[in-house]
């Protein structure tokens, strides 16, 4: 079982970068895929990025492509979301997930863990 905590979220101008982390406890991190997701009010949750367990595969999905970068540190128990260029339609609950699966990181019921999230706002 893992915990998972995100951390980084806040209110930046559009065209701004944010660095959201994933901070997560317990001694099987390095066995879990950890994804990022993203809930705006009134819509479907959004897959963002994945790294697998050893960091040496990314998938990035098509809404933050070319914009973001997804890393890991495992000695850190912890997972980084970098976003640039932001837009305001980036504004939403930013959450991040773990999984076991080796496929399928891009929906939300392939993982089991979640985090609480952190809010992003990017303003026009």
């Amino acid at each position: 079982q893992v915990q998972l905590v995100e951390s980084g979220g806040g209110v930046v101008q559009a065209g701004g970068s944010l660095r959201l982390s994933c901070a997560a406890s317990g001694r099987t991190f390095s066995s879990y895929t950890i994804g990022w997701f993203r809930q705006a009010p009134g819509k479907e949750r959004e897959f963002v990025e994945a790294i697998s367990q050893n960091g040496g595969r990314t998938y990035t999905g098509d809404s933050v492509k070319g914009r973001s970068t997804i890393s890991r540190d495992n000695a850190k128990n912890t997972v980084y979301l970098q976003m640039n260029s932001l837009k305001p339609e980036d504004t939403a609950v930013y959450y991040c997930a773990a999984t076991s699966r080796g496929t399928d990181w891009g929906i939300p019921s392939s993982y089991a863990y979640w985090g609480q999230g952190t809010q992003v706002t990017v303003s026009s």
